[in-house]
């Protein structure tokens, strides 16, 4: 039987989906932009 297809690791996610990564270039700000009008809690990892 295969792994299964998540296997998580914290400091992979943060670095790959992270508020930082986020605001390091115009796109991933506009993803933070339209989490911030939807009223998230949380804009990122």
């Amino acid at each position: 039987m295969p792994k299964r297809t998540y296997q998580p690791h914290k400091r992979q996610r943060k670095q790959e989906h992270g508020f930082m990564k986020r605001n390091s270039n115009v796109n991933g700000r506009k993803v933070l932009k339209r989490r911030r009008i939807k009223g998230r809690a949380k804009l990122a990892i």
